[in-house]
C-alpha cells in the first residue's frame, strides 16, 4: 500500500442482520440512513499513523473502491475516510475504541 492507504477485508455476512424480533433483514434492503461497517485492515501504508494491520476500523463502503485480489474482495481507503478504530494493542490503559 502506497501512503495513506489501507486495505480492509469485506466481511459479506454482516450484510444480512437480524430484527430484535428475529426477522432476518437482507443487506439489499433499503435504510433511511447509510450504514457503516466494521472491517479488519489487512494491509497499511508507511503514512498511515493511527492504524495498524489487524485493527478493526468502522467506515462507509459506499463510497469506497472495491478490489478483488486471488478471489477475495477488499476495500481500498485512505485513512482519513476511517470513523473508529478498535485495537486490541492498546490494553487497559484506555476504552480501546478511539475516534
Amino acid at each position: 500500500m502506497l501512503h495513506d492507504r489501507i486495505l480492509v477485508e469485506v466481511d459479506r455476512e454482516s450484510g444480512e442482520r437480524r430484527s430484535s424480533g428475529g426477522i432476518v433483514i437482507p443487506a439489499t434492503a433499503a435504510m433511511g440512513a447509510r450504514r457503516l461497517v466494521w472491517s479488519r485492515i489487512v494491509a497499511a501504508g508507511p503514512h498511515a499513523r493511527s492504524v495498524q494491520v489487524d485493527d478493526r476500523v468502522l467506515f462507509d463502503p459506499e463510497d469506497k473502491a472495491e478490489v478483488e485480489v486471488q478471489g477475495d474482495t477488499y476495500v481500498v481507503m485512505r485513512e482519513r475516510d476511517v470513523h473508529a478504530v478498535a485495537a486490541d494493542r492498546l490494553g487497559d490503559e484506555s476504552a480501546g475504541l478511539y475516534l
